[in-house]
C-alpha cells in the first residue's frame, strides 16, 4: 500500500458529486469532463431537445453519478496499491496502443452530432432514437477487449 494515497471510500462518496471524485484522485481534466457530461445530460433533459426520451435522460443522470462514484473508488484503490494511474484511467479500458481508440472516436462523434444540431442540419431528437446502438457498440467493444489475448506489454503493465 502506498502512503498518502487517496481513500477509496472517501473517493466513492466524493464521486457522487460530479467531478469531485476525479479531482480528489488528482485527475483534474477528468473531473472537468465529468462535470461537462453531467451538464450536457441536464441541458438536454431540461431544454426538451429529446422529446419522448425524457425518461431515458432522467435515467442517465443517476447512472452517470453512480459511474463517477465507482470510477473514483476504483482509481483510488489502484493508487492505494501502487498501480500507475493516468489522467484518463477508468473502469472501461478505452486506450490501448494496439486497440481501437473508442474514447476519442466517441467524443468526436458526439461533437459532430452537437455541431450538426447547432447548425440546424440534424436534430438530436432524430438521433437519440438510436441510442441502443451505443449500448450494442459498447458491448461489442468490451467483448473484443475481453477476447483479445494479452500481449507482453499488457502483462508487464498489470504487474506494476
Amino acid at each position: 500500500m502506498v502512503e498518502g494515497a487517496p481513500s477509496p471510500g472517501l473517493a466513492f462518496i466524493l464521486g457522487l458529486i460530479p467531478g469531485v471524485g476525479a479531482i480528489y484522485n488528482s485527475q483534474y481534466v477528468k473531473g472537468l469532463v465529468h462535470v461537462v457530461v453531467f451538464g450536457m445530460i441536464i441541458s438536454i433533459l431540461s431544454s426538451g431537445a429529446a422529446p419522448g426520451f425524457e425518461p431515458l435522460f432522467a435515467f442517465m443522470i443517476p447512472a452517470w453519478v453512480l459511474y463517477q462514484a465507482f470510477e473514483a473508488y476504483h482509481t483510488a484503490k489502484r493508487r492505494l496499491y501502487g498501480y500507475s494511474v493516468d489522467e484518463f484511467s477508468g473502469l472501461v479500458p478505452m486506450r490501448r496502443k494496439h486497440g481501437f481508440p473508442a474514447g476519442p472516436v466517441l467524443l468526436m462523434a458526439i461533437g459532430v452530432l452537437f455541431l450538426l444540431n447547432t447548425m440546424d442540419l440534424l436534430r438530436i431528437s432524430q438521433v437519440v432514437r438510436y441510442w441502443p446502438l451505443l449500448l450494442i457498440a459498447l458491448g461489442a467493444y468490451l467483448l473484443w477487449e475481453r477476447l483479445m489475448p494479452a500481449g507482453p506489454a499488457s502483462e508487464a503493465e498489470e504487474r506494476k
